[in-house]
């Protein structure tokens, strides 16, 4: 195994957990967290919950999980390189999408809609409330007790508000101090998987074309690479070859930028790290052409009238189905019922942030529709 940067996290010096567990050796308690993660119930419905396009729109565009698993080999390259603790990023990349809603953030910004007078409602909050309490596995404890350092990833951004209520993991929202740099590394995985996979699904799906994207540096600059060595390729191959290339390129970028960071800084242990600004980065050129292609995406692709069109259904469904549950408890499952006698709401969010796609469609019919089965 490699041997950690002395400002990486530290498996055997981990703040612990809520709830003070024995060893699980041979694991670490970052591989034990991983391990938890993956044999969640929330893990699963990755599987049917999206990022662009709804479930039923084709069976090769990206979901939650697959975008999940993308993430975890990105991070886990860029900490080997690093040598930053692989196993903590993992975690935190299989479960930073835990607490998203169906029909992505369609469905974030309408159950948030719903719940304004209660709190509201975002997803990276709920993740952290995923592993914290929703997972119901354990004798001794709700949710999955994670470490502090997995939470703390989760938990990569948050109010001061919220954060005054989440005790240690939300203390640092508070004091203007980093995390990680794990977590860091794993908040930067998760842009670069989504913006260059979302011009991948883009293209697949054809919302967006070649002749829009080469307007754009990063992806123009690599395209011409690809045509030059290989004339003759067109189509997938084509895209694909151009795709992996950006992704290489924000890699070899980051690693580069942070290495400058931290020799510059010189932080000599994760207390140290902590205190500087965050150290994780692109370069300012590189940071700029992939928010160029950032904005791309959300004027061409997310805004385009066919997702949008499918995006309104969605956040009709969801908001149907809030009102529904909070107007009559009783159509809950049993296990949310009992919830929803302590905070109605709450449980009713719950309920509707955990399910999937196909499963919110499906429960909406058979609330609405007469003719379904119950």
């Amino acid at each position: 195994m490699t041997e950690l940067a002395p400002y990486a996290a530290q498996a055997a010096r981990s703040r612990g957990r809520r709830h003070p567990e024995p060893p699980a050796a041979p694991r670490s308690e970052f591989q034990r967290d991983r391990d938890r993660i993956i044999h969640s119930t929330a893990f699963r419905r990755l599987e049917y919950k999206t990022q662009v396009f709804v479930n039923h729109e084709g069976d090769l565009f990206r979901t939650r999980l697959t975008h999940s698993l993308e993430v975890a080999q990105i991070g886990r390259t860029l900490a080997r390189v690093l040598s930053l603790d692989e196993d903590l990023i993992e975690t935190i990349a299989l479960a930073h999408d835990l607490g998203h809603t169906p029909f992505g953030h369609t469905g974030q910004d309408a159950l948030n809609e719903c719940m304004q007078a209660h709190g509201g409602f975002e997803h990276n909050l709920q993740s952290l409330r995923v592993v914290d309490a929703l997972e119901q596995k354990y004798a001794e404890f709700d949710g999955l007790n994670l470490t502090f350092e997995s939470r703390e990833g989760i938990l990569k951004h948050c109010s001061k508000k919220n954060a005054e209520k989440l005790g240690d993991v939300g203390r640092r929202f508070l004091e203007g101090r980093q995390p990680s740099l794990e977590a860091q590394i794993a908040n930067l995985a998760d842009e670069i998987a989504y913006n260059n996979h979302d011009v991948d699904d883009g293209l697949r799906s054809g919302l967006i074309t070649l002749d829009q994207l080469e307007g754009i540096t990063l992806f123009r600059r690599h395209l011409d690479a690809v045509r030059m060595l290989y004339p003759d390729l067109t189509d997938r191959r084509l895209i694909h070859e151009t795709v992996r290339r950006m992704i290489n390129t924000l890699v070899v970028d980051l690693v580069a930028q942070t290495r400058a960071n931290l020799a510059e800084h010189r932080p000599d242990d994760i207390d140290a790290l902590r205190s500087c600004p965050a150290l994780a980065a692109f370069s300012p050129a590189i940071r700029e052409e992939h928010l160029a292609l950032k904005r791309f995406l959300f004027q061409n692709l997310y805004r385009h009238y066919r997702v949008v069109r499918m995006s309104e259904k969605a956040a009709r469904l969801i908001r149907g189905l809030f009102e529904a549950f909070i107007n009559e408890p009783k159509l809950l499952p049993p296990e949310y019922q009992d919830r929803a006698e302590k905070d109605l709401p709450r449980a009713v969010c719950d309920y509707i942030a955990g399910m999937t796609d196909r499963y919110a469609i499906l429960e909406h019919r058979r609330i609405f529709d007469i003719e379904a089965t119950a």
